[in-house]
C-alpha cells in the first residue's frame, strides 16, 4: 500500500526501484522488531480463524437457500396451506383444479394475450399507412408472433421427473411464455454509454435473482429500436447464457423500455405464473447444474436459448405460486439480512490488519508492558547501534576483494 502510491505507470503498473530505495523507514531495536513481527502474527492469526468461521457460515447459509429452495419446489413449504385450502373447498362442496385445468387456462391465455397483441398490431398499421407508410420513414409495425402449439410431455419425460403435490403440472418452459411474444437474445454489444441512452442489462447485472441497477450500461435509442424484440416490459425472466451461465432475475417494472445483451436470455412470461417464482424454480443449484451440462464449449461455455426454452419447470396454481414465492422469502430475507452482517464483518476484518499495520509501524502496536520486556532483554541494543553495526557490515562488503569466477571454456574454445 505504501509503494503503491509511487507507481507512475500508465497501463502496466510498475515500481522504479530508485524512488523505492528512496523510501524512509521506521526502525526500531532488533529485539522490538521481532516482538512487533511475532504480535502481528498473533493478530492475524485470530482474524485469520474469525474469518473462516465467517466464511465457514456463508457456505452454510448458502446450503440453507438451496434447502428451501428445495423444499418449495417440492411442495413442502405449503403443505399445511394446500391441505387448509382443499378442506375449505370441501366443505363448501367444489373441487380444487387438477393439473389439466392448470394447463389447459395457461394455453387460454396464451392465445388471449395473441389475440389482443394482434388487434393492437393491426390498429398500429392503420396508423403507420395512414402516415404515408414506408414514405414516412417510419418502420412497418412487426407483427406479433403467433404461438405455436407446444407438444405436452411425453409419458417418458413425465416418468424421469419427481411426483408433484396434487394440482401441479410438469411443463416445458416454452409452455408458459406469452402469447404473441417469443424467447430471445438482446443487442450483440454495448457500444457507446451515452447518459440519456436506453439502459443495457448485461450478465454482471444479475445478482441474487435481481437487476442490480447501480453501474448499467446504456446504448443509443436507435440501436435499442433495431432489436425491437427484446425491448423490456417489465416482469420478463431473463437468464444468463454466457460465461457466467445460469445468472437469473426478473425485469423490475421501472426497467420498461430497457434492452439486455447477447449473453441474456428473454423470456416473456404469461401472467398465469408469477415471475419471482420461476426466477426461484431456476435459481436452484440442480436447475443451474442442468442448465451448465447442456452448455456448448467454444472459447468459453455458452448455452443455447433453445435448451432453455424446452427446460421443464413444476407449475402449482397461481395463488400457490404466491404462497410458495411469500414463503421463500420470508426466509432468505433473514439469510440475505445474514450475509449482508458477514460481508461487513470481512470488511472490517480487512480494515483491522491494515490498522494493526499502521498502528505496528508507528511504533504504537506493543503495550507498555510488552516494551519493558523487550527493553529488559539481555539481547536489546538501541536502534543507532543497530544501524551503525549494518553500516560497518555494508562498509566491510564494499572493500572485500571480490573473488573472480573463471568461465569454464566449451570444447570447441579448447580445440
Amino acid at each position: 500500500m505504501r509503494l503503491g502510491r509511487l507507481d507512475t505507470s500508465t497501463a502496466i503498473p510498475g515500481l522504479n526501484r530508485d524512488d523505492a530505495y528512496k523510501e524512509i523507514l521506521w526502525i526500531p531495536p532488533l529485539v522490538e522488531q521481532r516482538a512487533i513481527v511475532a504480535k502481528i502474527e498473533s493478530l492475524f492469526s485470530e482474524l485469520d480463524r474469525g474469518v473462516e468461521q465467517l466464511e465457514a457460515v456463508r457456505t452454510q447459509l448458502g446450503r440453507y437457500r438451496q434447502s428451501v429452495l428445495k423444499a418449495a419446489f417440492e411442495g413442502r413449504l405449503t403443505a399445511a396451506w394446500r391441505e387448509e385450502r382443499r378442506r375449505q373447498a370441501e366443505q363448501a362442496g367444489q373441487s380444487l383444479p387438477t393439473a389439466s385445468d392448470l394447463l389447459e387456462r395457461i394455453r387460454a391465455e396464451r392465445d388471449a394475450a395473441y389475440t389482443q397483441r394482434l388487434r393492437e398490431w393491426e390498429q398500429a398499421t392503420k396508423a403507420w399507412e395512414a402516415a404515408g407508410g414506408k414514405a414516412s420513414g417510419e418502420k412497418k409495425p412487426r407483427k406479433p408472433v403467433e404461438p405455436t402449439d407446444v407438444d405436452p410431455l411425453s409419458h417418458e419425460t413425465l416418468s424421469s421427473l419427481p411426483v408433484l403435490p396434487t394440482g401441479w403440472a410438469w411443463c416445458g418452459l416454452e409452455s408458459i411464455v406469452e402469447g404473441g411474444r417469443t424467447c430471445a437474445y438482446g443487442v450483440l454489444k454495448p457500444g457507446t454509454n451515452p447518459k440519456n441512452g436506453v439502459p443495457l442489462i448485461r450478465v454482471g447485472d444479475l445478482v441474487n435473482g435481481t437487476v442490480n441497477q447501480d453501474e448499467l450500461r446504456h446504448i443509443e435509442p436507435n440501436l435499442s429500436a433495431e432489436f425491437a424484440r427484446t425491448v423490456l416490459e417489465g416482469g420478463e425472466f431473463l437468464i444468463s447464457l454466457v460465461g457466467a451461465i445460469g445468472r437469473t432475475a426478473i425485469v423490475p417494472d421501472d426497467l420498461a423500455g430497457a434492452n439486455t445483451a447477447r449473453a441474456v436470455g428473454v423470456v416473456p412470461l404469461t401472467t398465469t405464473v408469477v415471475p419471482k417464482y420461476v426466477e426461484y424454480f431456476f435459481r436452484r443449484s440442480s436447475k443451474i447444474a442442468e442448465m451448465t451440462s447442456l452448455a456448448h464449449e467454444v472459447a468459453r461455455k455458452t448455452l443455447n436459448l433453445e435448451d432453455v426454452r424446452r427446460a421443464t419447470i413444476a407449475i402449482a396454481p397461481p395463488d400457490e405460486q404466491a404462497e410458495i414465492v411469500n414463503e421463500i422469502d420470508s426466509r432468505l430475507s433473514v439469510v440475505d439480512q445474514i450475509e449482508r452482517t458477514i460481508d461487513t464483518a470481512l470488511k472490517q476484518a480487512q480494515s483491522l490488519r491494515q490498522s494493526i499495520l499502521k498502528r505496528a509501524f508507528e511504533g504504537r502496536l506493543l503495550t507498555e508492558t510488552e516494551l519493558e520486556a523487550v527493553r529488559a532483554d539481555p539481547a536489546y541494543e538501541p536502534a543507532e547501534k543497530l544501524l551503525a553495526r549494518i553500516r560497518a557490515e555494508r562498509s566491510t562488503a564494499e572493500t572485500k576483494p571480490k573473488k573472480k569466477v573463471r568461465r569454464k571454456r566449451t570444447p570447441q574454445e579448447t580445440a
